[in-house]
């Protein structure tokens, strides 16, 4: 546990909005609970319509207003990066619930404890009213039991060692900066790209199983597809991912296994159907987005969860 006897880095709390007033509020009352505070709380909101300006500045944080135009998922965080004076850096998305009152502190832990541990990203449980996809996923991904990551386990988990998640992660502002922060121009991922080169680096990064939000998507096949293109676009853009970490492939893989396993032994033999359903949609649009190049670009934002990315040039806000 953190001594907070002595003296603790200053903590900076970085969330990009849009819409959010159905779940800021809870948001900012999981946040008020924690045990350890952030020194400020900056967000940058893409031009909402509803009440998210008027909820963070009633909950104190600093606001700065983009059009979605301009919204990046690196570029825009690393707006607020630049701006922030804490020491670590944790970044939220608006739809994440802190779990528990030591949730933050227990982020931040491995920060403070090891010298060469450069970022930490905690564990994500499925949302009350997640369905079985999302709740199996969120098991699968983030484990009970918290691990460090180094370069040298690329040779063991492969692609799996870069896995990481802005939703709720934290980073020392000075490393971060050192590996260029998060890259501009990127259609999603930047988080996954900048724990890539923390770990070139020959830095560490945790996995903090005991420090959890609630965060988790129903998403419909449809909406597996576009995000698995997504994915597609990223790799085949950021080829040195793959290059260095391995492919993606294996831990479809094992995914689909451990999930099938886990239907059978629920005798879920019909959410089986849907579940293959799905994996051979996420498949599909993986596939075409690492070729995306090759479709026509009319196709490239319907196939793509993020498609105002292929619609705007990219931008860096200054």
């Amino acid at each position: 546990m953190i001594n907070t006897t002595q003296p603790l880095p200053s903590i900076s709390v970085i969330v990009p909005t849009l819409n959010g007033e159905k779940t800021l509020e809870q948001f900012f009352a999981s946040l008020q609970q924690q045990n350890l505070q952030p020194a400020e709380i900056l967000v940058a909101d893409s031009s909402s319509e509803d009440r998210t300006v008027a909820i963070c500045k009633e909950n104190g944080a600093k606001v700065w207003s983009i059009s979605r135009h301009e919204f990046d998922h690196g570029g825009t965080r690393t707006f607020l990066a630049k701006q922030a004076f804490g020491d670590i850096l944790v970044f939220f998305t608006q739809d994440a619930t802190l779990a528990s009152a030591d949730a933050l502190s227990l982020l931040v832990e491995p920060l403070l404890e090891f010298d060469t541990c450069a970022g930490s990203y905690g564990r994500q449980l499925p949302q009350p009213d997640a369905s079985w996809h999302a709740t199996f996923l969120r098991e699968f991904n983030y484990p009970n039991k918290s691990y460090l990551k180094t370069f040298v386990d690329r040779e063991r988990f492969g692609l799996k060692t870069i896995f990481t998640s802005n939703s709720f992660a934290a980073y020392k502002k000075e490393q971060l900066f050192e590996v260029g922060c998060f890259k501009n121009g990127l259609i999603f991922g930047e988080d996954t790209c900048t724990v890539g080169r923390i770990l070139e680096a020959g830095y560490t990064i945790a996995y903090v199983a005991d420090g959890a939000v609630y965060h988790s998507h129903n998403y419909s096949p449809g909406e597996e597809f576009r995000r698995s293109f997504d994915i597609g676009v990223l790799h085949s853009s950021e080829k040195w991912l793959l290059n260095t970490f391995g492919k993606a492939e294996g831990i479809g893989l094992k995914y689909v296994k451990s999930a099938l396993a886990r239907l059978n032994k629920e005798h879920r033999y019909l959410l089986s159907f849907d579940f293959i359903l799905r994996t051979g949609m996420k498949f599909l649009g993986y596939k075409l987005g690492r070729s995306f190049q090759s479709l026509p670009v009319s196709l490239r934002p319907v196939f793509s969860m993020n498609s105002n990315w292929w619609r705007k040039e990219k931008y860096v806000i200054n």
